[in-house]
């Protein structure tokens, strides 16, 4: 069933007149980016031609879509908003409280208990204003999204960094923060800078033990994490039409470990055969109508150097199978050169766990890749060496998947499969094998491998492959393991070659499921109730931010990060998830992953007051209760990773009132905006080693807060001795308006009175 036709058509009735007129005011032909863009612009037909990295735009997205996790926020902000029913197309999705430990029905089992409250308070929302609501265990939010959905040329947002997943049907979809997806809920113009474009062209096939997975694998290592920043990856070429639709959205998934806003591939067959068999014929039927919009234009693609802001080409018949990590997903290294590597830096070779799925790899096609390994093992008598988690992508998946026998042949290999969830992925495991801080390997086909991620072990060396690699090392029980060459000892002694993969595109007998867990909400929710427990210790409502003025002094430094700090180490997930809708109670882990600069420990800083050393949350409290503001000082891509905006709503409850670092990751620094803080970034990147652990600190201009107008501020030491540093800003003057009135969600309040 095609869900949300109406508005489908609509799409595609004015895009081919958008994207004409878009045409002729740049004056050049467009990609497929572009295309999606210009059709988008809140004020309809486009009237002026963009500057890529520096206008700021506003768009009108098709949909939205919200994960339970950040759900909770956005939903706490939209019941402020004033506004009776959300006005475009909206789901909730219930797949991150769901903690993977037995198997799939006693995991759902607990969650359903221990979760009850929340997943109650999300479906009445849901009901109350018109938003569709996925059920725990119906599936991850990104292949449900891409199953029932995404449609060719359409844009979308989400509440989740992995939103970008549903480019591989053709979209541009952005993770967003929850105040994001408020403003177009509420029915409000959605601002984005106009994006710069990164050309990838694909040639040749993938082949042998390559998959689409190893695509994205290398390009996080020639972009590295920063390198997508403000900008759209578009993926053409010969090669890219030869990717299934599912391939294409493993490879546009993890386009957020690159910083990028969003992937996106131009409409092919594959996507219209993933399109049918998904039981969208009407979709498929009305995007061939206008197909040639729903990609790049030739010259384009047969220039691409015109064209984008930055060409990087890829041979799929040459290309290698990739492992990526440890700790970061764009230390990118063949699979046979891993051994060598592993052991100059001291990586454990031993491989505990092979963990398969996450919303990157859960697809029919990927389970089928992975199962031809695993029935290998079977039928030539190999003992798996590593532990095995499988967690299926959806319901409909998981259905169809052990109608057809494959998640027998996992069973067989002793794997657990759990519910169909993100689990491991985002820390949601109880791992029984391991305790304490013990180094040790695992593989995954997830996205990121960051520090303490899947388990909370900062030793866990994460390696992301893909899901057929995975099961291959895991079987093996050794990441030095390379298929394509080595042999394995079966438990007759004999010597034996796993044989490359073999893999389903789609099933032979369609898809099929019982209940794919899908409630539709009431027509009228205007008697649905919603209540929130004053006692609850999960669920708060929210009060609004008080603005923080034009004139700030006597402020202290709270902490200053060290390297890499992650939205992970801003506001962990794994078990602070359950406190996702309660601003307080989760602002108790603010920062506790963050290594200070002075004394490289974590969650240890000083508080300047007292002159004693406590964690970072604790602190923060004592400033606050004295009427005193803070400053967070980082380094450079500052607030990688994940969309969640607790990440930037805790520093503000707990009185951070800017966060100055080298350089931001996009999604951050919005959501720093849209809570009504500072972003700030050096002018001079070495003014960093400037600031010390006394520091108190005073805004010399902020009464002049203005568009492209750089502020100074004053850093008072210990001794008295005193520097004065420029700091840049990317404020627009509607920003602006954000920080007076304290937030953004403050303002739409303000204008809806």
């Amino acid at each position: 069933m095609a869900f949300d036709i109406d508005m489908i058509k609509k799409v595609y009735k004015t895009m081919p007149e958008r994207v004409d007129k878009a045409r002729q005011i740049v004056g050049k032909p467009l990609t497929l980016s572009e295309k999606i863009l210009y059709a988008h612009l809140w004020d309809g037909n486009p009237t002026t031609a963009f500057t890529r990295g520096k206008d700021y735009v506003d768009f009108a997205p098709d949909r939205i879509a919200l994960q339970d996790a950040t759900a909770q926020m956005a939903l706490l902000q939209f019941m402020q908003a004033g506004k009776p029913k959300v006005a475009v197309p909206t789901t909730t999705h219930c797949d991150h409280l769901i903690q993977a430990k037995q198997g799939a029905a006693p995991d759902l089992k607990r969650a359903n208990e221990t979760s009850s409250e929340v997943f109650d308070f999300l479906a009445s929302v849901s009901n109350k204003y018109g938003i569709g609501f996925w059920k725990p265990g119906a599936g991850i939010i990104h292949q449900v999204v891409l199953e029932n959905y995404a449609f060719p040329g359409g844009m979308m947002i989400g509440t989740d960094s992995h939103t970008v997943n549903a480019g591989g049907l053709g979209m541009v979809a952005i993770g967003v923060g929850g105040a994001d997806a408020v403003d177009v809920m509420a029915g409000m113009a959605w601002e984005l800078r106009f994006p710069k474009l990164i050309g990838v062209k694909l040639t040749g096939n993938l082949n042998g033990w390559t998959a689409s997975k190893d695509v994205i694998l290398k390009v996080a290592g020639i972009l590295t994490v920063k390198g997508g920043t403000g900008a759209i990856v578009e993926y053409f070429g010969p090669g890219a039409k030869n990717l299934s639709c599912t391939g294409k959205g493993t490879i546009c998934n993890m386009g957020a470990e690159i910083g990028a806003t969003t992937s996106t591939f131009g409409y092919d067959d594959s996507m219209e055969r993933f399109l049918r068999a998904t039981d969208r014929n009407e979709v498929a039927d009305e995007a061939n109508k206008i197909r040639e919009y729903l990609t790049g234009d030739p010259e384009v693609y047969e220039n691409p150097e015109e064209y984008f802001d930055q060409v990087i080409e890829i041979d799929l018949d040459k290309l290698r199978p990739h492992l990526n990590g440890p700790f970061t997903p764009d230390l990118a290294t063949p699979v046979g050169q891993l051994g060598e590597l592993a052991k100059e830096n001291g990586w454990p070779i031993k491989v505990d766990w092979g963990l398969i799925g996450s919303c990157t790899n859960s697809s029919y096609e990927d389970l089928t890749r992975a199962a031809s390994i695993a029935k290998q093992a079977v039928d030539k008598n190999i003992k798996a060496k590593s532990d095995f988690g499988i967690n299926p992508g959806s319901e409909q998946i998981r259905y169809t998947a052990e109608r057809d026998g494959i998640l027998k042949i996992f069973e067989d290999l002793d794997a657990t499969i759990f519910t169909n969830a993100c689990g491991p992925c985002i820390g949601q495991w109880d791992r029984s094998d391991l305790k304490g801080d013990e180094k040790n390997t695992i593989v995954h086909s997830f996205n990121r491998n960051f520090s303490k991620r899947a388990d909370g072990n900062p030793n866990t060396h994460a390696f992301v492959g893909s899901p057929e690699m995975v099961a291959a090392i895991a079987i093996s029980g050794r990441l030095d393991f390379d298929p394509m060459n080595d042999v394995l000892i079966n438990e007759d002694g004999q010597e034996v070659k796993l044989d490359a993969p073999q893999g389903i595109e789609l099933p032979p007998k369609g898809f099929d499921v019982e209940d794919a867990g899908y409630v539709e909400p009431v027509e009228d929710g205007s008697n649905v109730e919603v209540s929130v427990s004053e006692t609850s210790e999960r669920l708060q409502l929210l009060e609004p931010f008080t603005p923080l003025g034009n004139s700030i002094t006597g402020a202290k430094l709270l902490i200053k990060a060290f390297g890499k700090c992650t939205t992970d180490h801003i506001s962990m997930a794994g078990p602070w998830l359950r406190y996702r809708g309660h601003l307080d109670n989760i602002s108790n882990n603010m920062l506790i992953g963050a290594v200070n600069a002075f004394g490289k420990k974590t969650n240890f800083v000083k508080n300047q007051l007292t002159g004693e050393y406590g964690g970072v949350p604790d602190v923060a409290r004592d400033y606050k209760a004295k009427g005193i503001h803070t400053i967070v000082v980082g380094d450079h891509n500052y607030g990688e990773g994940s969309s969640r905006e607790h990440a930037a709503m805790e520093p503000r409850h707990l009185g951070v009132a800017a966060v100055l670092v080298k350089s931001f990751a996009r999604i951050h620094e919005t959501n720093l905006k849209k809570q009504g803080m500072l972003g700030l970034t050096f002018d001079n990147e070495n003014d960093y080693d400037l600031i010390q652990e006394d520091d108190t600190i005073n805004f010399l201009d902020l009464d002049q807060f203005a568009p492209d107008k750089p502020l100074h501020i004053e850093f008072v030491h210990a001794d008295g001795s005193k520097d004065v540093i420029k700091v840049n800003h990317t404020y627009n003057q509607q920003q602006i308006d954000w920080y007076n009135e304290g937030s953004a969600l403050n303002l739409i309040k303000k204008q809806n009175a």
